[in-house]
């Protein structure tokens, strides 16, 4: 029973329920960017260099006939790879700059007190005196 109570109160915390949510934002995030780069970014870019699609490249191995003869050669697919590089690079371009953003809207304010005014001056000279005073008659008293 301690284990159960134990969990709820780790599940109960704020900081699992902020990871999950992130956690889940993020996959949904990822499909988003995956699905503009396949989708859109890439198609013109294989048009450009001649209308190859990225997902297609792959490199056939010599096909082995020893002990299937109706077996399809074993294909390194650098296309896949290639277009999950650019999956990648692009979300870290675009979480890179939300959390620049993110930066920018919270920054704390400059932790160096603003210069004092003549009149704040003039108070702090007033109080050192007044202090000096107090402590003057205090020590003619005893």
């Amino acid at each position: 029973m301690k284990i159960v109570q134990e969990f709820r109160q780790f599940v109960q915390r704020g900081n699992v329920v902020d990871l999950a949510v992130g956690v889940i934002m993020g996959a949904a995030f990822g499909k988003i960017v995956t699905s503009l780069v396949a989708d859109i970014i890439m198609p013109p870019i294989g048009y450009v260099i001649g209308g190859v699609n990225f997902k297609d490249l792959h490199f056939e191995l010599p096909k082995v006939e020893l002990l299937n003869p109706d077996l399809k050669p074993a294909t390194i697919n650098y296309g896949a790879f290639l277009q999950t590089t650019f999956d990648f690079l692009i979300i870290a371009i675009c979480i890179f700059l939300v959390v620049k953003g993110m930066n920018a809207l919270s920054r704390k304010p400059d932790p160096t007190p603003p210069p004092l005014t003549a009149s704040e001056k003039l108070l702090m000279e007033i109080r050192d005196l007044l202090k000096q005073q107090q402590g003057a008659t205090e020590e003619s008293a005893t």
